[in-house]
């Protein structure tokens, strides 16, 4: 099964690849973590792209560090305030680890708030999804559709002008705050290409458009879409990531079924970036955690939550990948056409998405 994840990000056009270098042994940095005892994560559901099981993986790695979870359902937003807020706190509120969208990867080195860490694998990283000194590099993507509950959509939507129509009138909801989610920010470019936008600035305004109508028709549902929303029937549709939907469906383990649908129109890929916070009071354990997710064991672990990642096609080719996870991934005609935005195109969408939804649709997302 061929995966597009080396070729498409090709599309995201930054930087080049400078040689490993880093100043600790992987011995020094296991010395420093026992140290201090603890890694603080934000915003990692369990069920978002098989973090549950790379988390738990990393424990049983290493049983000397105290894992202390933050705020699961923020955004990419969030975490980086969440950082600026703890600049001069030690205390267990301070993120040592950072996992945001694309966009927010760049500007938060251009802040000053992360400091690099190469990992070992650092070649096998795509040079278009890194930066080059070592402050962000993507992990993994998916691209974005819409999860379905079966039992209450028994018809459900195949593209994104179909959400407009009655028969989904207070169904559908995004997973996340288009003021703060990269996930939503990115839904909302995703509409507005289908709706015929150009990628970047237009797309985000026709997107936006978009919602509006969606919200007037009474269709939008102005809740934060997870998994027992979902089963709930609170957001019977929710637009989100791929891997995000199928981690969801396999954690209501049927009850109800849950279908994810690719939009016909434009599949919209997202990359997502991990770094380490300048301020980290864990350091030494913010690198380990970074090692963990990019050696194969980490990324088996995202692959296991239908996730495509950095190093698939490497892992596959060495066939590292077991067959059963290859047949539990979506099927690989989703991502034959999936559109990776430029940083500048993610960029621009994210300024006319984070700064006009509240004139433009007026939903308070919560």
């Amino acid at each position: 099964m061929t995966r597009l994840f080396t070729a498409g990000v090709a599309c995201v056009a930054l930087l080049g690849s400078t040689a490993l270098v880093n100043a600790q042994s992987m011995e020094e940095i296991i010395e420093g973590a026992k140290k201090e005892g603890m890694l603080s994560t934000i915003a990692l559901p369990h069920d978002w792209c098989g973090y549950g099981g790379i988390i738990a993986d990393f424990k049983a790695k290493y049983p000397f560090l105290k894992v202390n979870e933050l705020n699961p359902d923020a955004g990419s937003a969030d975490e980086i305030e969440a950082v600026k807020a703890n600049k001069d706190n030690k205390g267990p509120q301070a993120p040592d680890v950072l996992d945001v969208g694309l966009a927010f990867g760049p500007s938060a080195k251009a802040e000053g708030l992360l400091q690099p860490h190469k990992v070992a694998v650092w070649d096998a990283i795509p040079d278009s999804i890194k930066d080059p000194e070592g402050h962000w590099y993507g992990a993994y993507y998916g691209v974005m559709g819409f999860a379905v509950n079966k039992d209450l959509v028994p018809n459900p939507p195949t593209d994104w002008a179909d959400l407009l129509k009655p028969e989904y009138a207070g169904q559908v909801a995004l997973a996340g705050d288009p003021r703060a989610s990269n996930q939503a920010i990115l839904a909302v470019l995703a509409a507005g290409m289908a709706m015929g936008g150009a990628p970047g600035k237009e797309a985000g305004e026709k997107g936006l458009e978009f919602f509006k109508q969606l919200n007037d028709a009474g269709n939008f549902v102005p809740v934060i879409g997870k998994a027992g929303t979902l089963a709930q029937g609170t957001t019977p549709i929710v637009i989100a990531w791929d891997y995000n939907g199928l981690g969801w469906g396999k954690s209501l383990n049927g009850n109800p079924p849950v279908e994810v649908v690719i939009p016909k129109s434009a599949a919209l890929a997202g990359v997502y970036v991990q770094a380490i916070s300048a301020y980290a009071p864990q350091p030494n354990a913010a690198k380990l955690w970074m090692e963990h997710i990019f050696s194969d064991e980490g990324q088996l672990g995202y692959i296991r939550g239908g996730c495509q990642t950095a190093r698939f096609t490497e892992l596959v080719a060495a066939g590292k990948v077991p067959q059963e996870l290859l047949d539990a991934m979506p099927p690989a005609d989703a991502y034959k056409n999936a559109y990776f935005p430029s940083l500048d195109e993610v960029n621009a969408n994210k300024a006319a998405v984070t700064g006009g939804w509240d004139a433009v649709v007026g939903a308070n997302v919560q």
